[in-house]
């Protein structure tokens, strides 16, 4: 480990704002900060470059009534579509901001050069996605995350907004109830320095890495700031809510576009039946992400799944749609299944099995991305507005990053200038680079980084997946308690002070271990079944004794339960058919 940070033009500075995050809410909200005050001093830190984010791999597009493929679609529609796919879980004011904003977002990233793909009267194109009764959502190709990215971080390096690459965020500092700043690692030179903040953005994505090898996610989906989050005593909301995309990639879990069944692909069994027949005979492909993954994984466990070394599969066949609709809307996933699978779409069927893929839960915030700390903000997956309720609808991720990012950095500008924060002590960060050296110490009996790995995805999967059930979660309850003692003993074998990627793999599992906790803990006391949450002990949805959100506090090291109302508006409570 380095030593402490000792630059005092860094230890002295004082930031307006700080982003942790680089993705889609981090850029869109230091872009807002700074069209709302160009007077700011912003910061974004991330533990990698901001255009290689994880909002990158975000393929399909982003939902907006804009009314150009179905001329019918209004934000009405959005608005109850999404509300019905939250399986009523979420809260329906913050829904009403999500679809009342979307075409304004559309329409701005068009005007700063977002490449949307084009209908033939040049109007932005379309597609359907599932859960949604029209095709609202605006597209890139299969692109779509990769070209906005690139398009906010240009925006963000005119204005002058200021990049901290490579650093890793440790925890908040305190200035009694509040927040006046980070404290964070230089992965480039194992310094611990300190960031003081008027106003701190979480915007750090979300958490289903932890399932490890059936997970879409990027390798840093760690949940990292909903971990620093918690330990500082803000509350976590849904956290049991963890959505499975029904389509990665047999092999690796890499995602396939729910894009591909929106341009027509087709589901189908060793029976060479089209499934979903059976389970949504309306939308078919298109039903909402929950459902179909719960279909997939219904087929594979009575005996309708191909077999093969990686593991029992399904098809999803493209071939009926033609190569030149596959080489120009879905160039991406050719060239994946090509790579991953040695599949050509345009010749042979995709196979494909459900993958751990978004994480419905977060950081408790209000609307305006304000959370129960002063001065702290969170967006995006890493926070919990609660615009997804139970189950999120494809294409609206990308829209809830841009919209709540937009709406947080403006709320931090206008904030900041109102707090003068304490400065952060050299004591507080020799105490945080003694916590980390602490890690390096050699002992009589050590435990590895891998194996906890491997054991934490593992139960995780097989305990608290797709399906769940008390004894299954109790199991990996208790697993998971196991791992965190087991984790005292972790040692970090690389003592050096520059790029120590392992020991950024033992923090992140820190976080892991802690947020897996509160996924578990939600998913035993919640005794129904609601969106992607699926009790086969409780198999129905209980609005009498459920239809309230669940939140987390760390209390003696564990998570400490709570509760609150949904916000309710004019859509009462409905059964959720397809």
């Amino acid at each position: 480990m380095g030593m402490v940070c000792t630059d005092l033009r860094l230890v002295m500075k004082l930031f307006d704002i700080v982003i942790v995050g680089g993705g889609g809410a981090g850029l869109y909200a230091a872009m807002e900060a700074m069209k709302t005050n160009p007077g700011l001093n912003v910061a974004v830190i991330s533990k990698v470059y901001p255009n290689r984010s994880h909002t990158s791999a975000a393929q399909g597009g982003a939902n907006a009534a804009l009314a150009n493929t179905a001329k019918d679609d209004t934000v009405e529609l959005h608005i109850f579509d999404t509300i019905k796919g939250s399986d009523y879980l979420a809260d329906q004011d913050a829904v009403e901001v999500l679809c009342s904003e979307a075409p304004k977002i559309i329409r701005e990233l068009e005007n700063m050069g977002t490449p949307w793909s084009r209908l033939d009267d040049k109007t932005i194109a379309q597609r359907p996605f599932g859960g949604a009764g029209r095709p609202r959502c605006c597209y890139c190709a299969d692109k779509t995350g990769h070209t906005i990215l690139q398009t906010l971080y240009e925006q963000c390096l005119r204005k002058g907004v200021q990049f901290f690459n490579e650093y890793f965020a440790l925890d908040l500092a305190l200035d009694g109830s509040r927040s006046k700043g980070l404290i964070a690692l230089n992965i480039k030179t194992g310094r611990i320095e300190p960031f003081h903040a008027r106003t701190v953005i979480f915007a750090t994505g979300g958490y289903a890495k932890m399932y490890w090898n059936r997970s879409s996610n990027a390798a840093g989906n760690t949940g990292d700031g909903q971990a620093i989050a918690y330990r500082a005593g803000i509350p976590l909301k849904d956290m049991e809510f963890v959505q499975f995309h029904p389509t990665g990639l047999r092999k690796s879990g890499l995602l396939v576009t729910e894009g591909a069944r929106g341009e027509g692909g087709y589901l189908v069994n060793t029976l060479g039946e089209r499934f979903m027949s059976r389970y949504a005979p309306s939308k078919m492909e298109l039903g909402p992400r929950d459902l179909v993954s719960r279909s997939l994984e219904t087929e594979i466990l009575e005996g309708r799944g191909f077999d093969s070394p990686a593991g029992k599969y399904l098809h999803l066949d493209l071939r009926h749609l033609g190569a030149d609709l596959i080489k120009s809307r879905l160039p991406q996933i050719r060239e994946m299944c090509m790579y991953f699978e040695g599949v050509d779409p345009i010749d042979e069927p995709i196979p494909v099995r459900p993958t751990a893929h978004y994480s419905m839960g977060g950081i408790d915030t209000d609307n305006f991305g304000r959370t129960a700390m002063g001065g702290v903000y969170a967006a995006g997956e890493c926070g919990c507005v609660s615009v997804h309720g139970a189950n999120r609808l494809g294409g609206n991720s990308l829209l809830d990053i841009l919209v709540f990012g937009r709406i947080a950095g403006r709320a931090a500008a206008e904030e900041a200038r109102g707090f003068n924060p304490a400065p952060i002590t050299e004591s507080e960060l020799a105490e945080k680079e003694q916590e980390l050296r602490s890690f390096m110490k050699p002992s009589g009996h050590y435990e590895r980084y891998g194996t906890l790995r491997e054991e934490l995805g593992q139960t995780l999967a097989q305990n608290v997946g797709i399906f769940r059930e008390a004894s299954k979660i109790s199991k990996g309850i208790g697993d998971i308690v196991a791992l965190k003692e087991r984790f005292e003993h972790v040692r970090v074998f690389d003592t050096s002070d520059v790029y120590n990627t392992n020991l950024i793999q033992v923090l992140e599992l820190r976080n892991m271990l802690e947020l897996a906790e509160t996924v578990a803990a939600g998913a035993l006391v919640r005794e129904e079944s609601r969106g992607s949450h699926t009790r086969t002990d409780f198999p129905v949805r209980d609005d009498e004794n459920w239809h309230r959100h669940t939140t987390f506090t760390q209390e003696g090291g564990h998570p400490k339960l709570g509760f609150k109302p949904v916000t309710m508006g004019r859509y009462e409570l409905q059964e959720r058919t397809y």
